[in-house]
């Protein structure tokens, strides 16, 4: 990286250090830390929701995505405006009437204190995983442009890097500092992408837009899964099969693909009913909202917005497919041994690769920033969401059993904080295990940082789905209910391993799970007061 390049990170990181320091002198009491006393405004939530759920996954994964297969992950943002859709009309309201720190503080009125810490307990392991795999895979863009491949060790050092510096300015600002702050790394997320789009458009400006289109129709080529692909001595590609890459929309009724119209707009729906409804990441914005109208609006609005980004980062893989297939030697890099090698091994790191070695100085550094803010735009906001839960649901309540009560605001405050450092601490040690998770699974790193939710969606979405609309259920039913969609979830990520491929795909883990949990919770028999 040249020197203009380290100065716009420089200045990138300096602005989100100045706002968290801003808005860490407004924090009166833990609900203004965690919940921004409740008057932040809509569009603004919204816009910041968009950063959180978009994430790496979207400026890393889908450009490998674009590049390995063909556009049916649209069904995956249609299946996220309908799950949005009917979480914001059936559900949000009330968990937001509910005046709870925390969503699960509704399974304690519900339930009983022990169902509440069990399943805070279950959201702060779940989260463990789903964002120290976020974290990963901004470790990829990290790792390549700053030590040029990504080899184990430079992962690890791009993710210890990643998440001390999300750490130390999530602890100073709180939630309604993360709230400017994601709206800020939303907006430059959106600009970094356009410009790589137009770039590589550019860049391929010698083949006529025919030739392009041919490519990506008849001319396109699918990985197959699980497949060792390449590229030949001669340029032909080995691995591949043909198909489409504009192909959006498919009927087919097959369990093993994840983007199946069916699978989309009811797997994907319930998987999105699942994360809008009991993942505290997702929810604690809208609960910082002024109003559950405005909560709503804003849920539906991310959702919507997060559509054309998904598509950019989209696109730009399926440009640089056209880029390298009709030059190859373009693709070239140096590999995780010292070789030289090919993005078409390994798509894991296509745009980054092209970020490093074709992006020219100066532009490199605000691609680098976008790279940045969508890491930090995730990871930073399940911080503030598990410490809030951890502090809310488990930290205060079991001192104040042990009459060690934690008094005053600025004690409440102090121990906040403190607990922000050591879940920043936690993540960022379990994001170098997701690295050698999402190898042993054979997902691409969208479907395995969206299916590892899974393992806590699955049981928890059964007891908010028993606790908001019937009136079953009690505290052993609950964690009864938690446990199996667990233990469901456990041999789906790992299907390959255990039975050599993958029969059942990502987005309908969360529909088996959380149905047959959902049973499990309203069998029991509710507890008499």
């Amino acid at each position: 990286m040249a020197i203009i390049d380290w100065i716009i990170v420089i200045l990138f990181i300096g602005a989100l250090i100045t706002i968290g320091y801003v808005f860490s002198r407004k924090s009166r009491n833990i609900e203004d830390y965690f919940l921004a006393g409740r008057s932040m405004p809509g569009w603004l939530v919204a816009i910041s929701a968009t950063g959180t759920a978009i994430s790496a996954g979207t400026f890393v994964g889908s450009p490998e995505l674009g590049f390995n297969t063909n556009l049916t992950y649209v069904m995956n943002l249609i299946g996220a405006v309908i799950g949005g859709t009917l979480v914001a009309a059936l559900i949000l309201p009330k968990l937001y009437n509910a005046k709870t720190i925390t969503i699960y503080g509704y399974i304690g009125d519900r339930f009983g204190e022990t169902a509440k810490r069990a399943n805070s307990l279950m959201f702060l392991i779940g989260q463990l995983f789903t964002s120290g795999s976020r974290l990963f895979i901004a470790a990829i863009a990290v790792s390549v442009i700053l030590f040029g491949n990504i080899h184990f060790s430079f992962l690890v050092w791009s993710i210890i890097i990643l998440g001390a510096v999300s750490t130390f300015y999530t602890i100073m600002g709180g939630i309604k500092g993360l709230i400017y702050i994601d709206t800020f790394q939303t907006i430059l997320i959106i600009l970094t992408g356009l410009i790589a789009m137009v770039m590589i458009y550019c860049s391929i400006d010698g083949i006529p837009f025919r030739e392009i289109w041919h490519t990506l129709t008849a001319g396109g080529m699918v990985k197959d899964p699980g497949a060792t692909g390449g590229m030949a001595a001669d340029g032909t590609l080995y691995g591949w099969s043909s198909g489409s890459k504009v192909k959006m929309f498919d009927p087919s009724l097959r369990m093993d693909l994840p983007y199946t119209i069916l699978g989309g707009a009811i797997g994907v729906a319930f998987f999105k009913i699942a994360q809008f409804s009991t993942d505290h990441d997702f929810v604690q914005r809208q609960l910082a909202c002024k109003d559950v109208r405005q909560a709503g609006r804003s849920l539906i609005q991310s959702q919507l917005l997060a559509m054309p980004i998904v598509l950019t980062f989209l696109f730009i893989g399926s440009l640089l497919f056209v880029k390298y297939v009709n030059d190859p030697s373009a693709a070239s890099f140096v590999d995780r041994a010292g070789n030289v090698s090919s993005f078409f091994t390994d798509a894991r790191d296509i745009f980054p690769q092209y970020i490093k070695n074709h992006i020219p100085t100066g532009i490199r550094g605000l691609m680098i920033v976008g790279v940045l803010a969508a890491a930090l735009s995730s990871f930073n906001s399940a911080i503030n969401a598990m410490a809030s839960s951890f502090v809310s649901d488990l930290y205060l309540p079991i001192r104040k059993e042990r009459g060690k009560e934690i008094e005053g605001s600025s004690g409440q405050l102090s121990s906040s904080r403190k607990m922000v450092a050591l879940m920043g601490t936690l993540l960022t040690a379990f994001a170098i295990l997701t690295v050698v998770m999402q190898q042993s699974s054979g997902l691409n790193l969208v479907d395995f940082a969206t299916g590892i939710m899974c393992f806590a969606y699955a049981g928890m979405v059964g007891v908010f789905l028993t606790a908001l609309f019937t009136k079953r259920g009690n505290t052993r039913s609950v964690v009864a209910a938690l446990i199996i969609g667990a233990l469901i979830i456990l041999p789906l990520m790992f299907q390959k391993e255990l039975f050599g491929k993958n029969y059942i795909a990502w987005t309908w883990w969360c529909p088996i799970g959380g149905i047959i949990s959902t049973l499990v919770c309203m069998s029991g028999k509710p507890e008499k007061a």
